[in-house]
């Protein structure tokens, strides 16, 4: 799963938030195009071939493990993000995925191959407050009332506490993404 891009453009020099100019690339979303869903904050997985990969991200010249799987061809120029998958294994770093995997045990072969948010107990604070870890589908929990205009979409967000962020997928595979804390509003907000 290659890095997705954000809806709005990011004030670096200052704040570190967003603020109401469409990112180069972004534009289809305020144009009414895609389905907008939930961002789920947890930890992006892939499902394929009947085993659990995890995201890995070897950004700033990182050299990536041996079994790195990249999702794009070379890290981004700008951000130095390299993002791509690492089967999960015995290692302490995989512990979470072990656990979620077990959970899926009796239906891990007919789980879609596809990417999933890896949200629950040790992962991100577990801001859902879940008792167990849990695979939620990218793209699956659609959000047909979200709006697409900064003001809106900040309003949005303060009535709906729970949701950390929003993905448009575009029918051609591509996404943008915003979150409730690039606008300056608390998260987590699920508790």
């Amino acid at each position: 799963m290659q890095k997705i891009i954000s809806l709005f453009k990011r004030d670096y020099e200052g704040t570190r938030l967003v603020y109401d100019e469409i990112v180069p690339g972004a534009e289809w979303v305020v144009n009414g195009e895609g389905v907008a869903t939930i961002k789920w904050d947890g930890t992006s997985c892939l499902v394929r071939g009947g085993a659990l990969y995890r995201r890995y991200d070897a950004k700033h010249g990182k050299t990536p493990p041996p079994q790195f799987e990249p999702a794009q061809p070379d890290p981004d120029p700008v951000t130095g993000h390299w993002p791509g998958w690492v089967k999960i294994s015995d290692a302490p770093a995989d512990k979470w995925h072990r656990l979620a995997w077990t959970y899926y045990e009796e239906i891990q072969h007919i789980l879609k191959p596809a990417t999933y948010e890896l949200v629950g107990p040790g992962v991100q604070g577990n801001p859902y407050d879940l008792r167990e870890n849990r695979l939620y589908l990218h793209g699956a929990d659609e959000l047909p009332d979200a709006p697409r205009t900064f003001d809106a979409l900040k309003s949005y967000f303060e009535a709906n506490p729970s949701y950390e962020g929003i993905v448009w997928h575009h029918p051609d595979g591509r996404m943008v993404k915003t979150k409730r804390k690039d606008m300056g509003l608390p998260w987590p907000g699920a508790r």
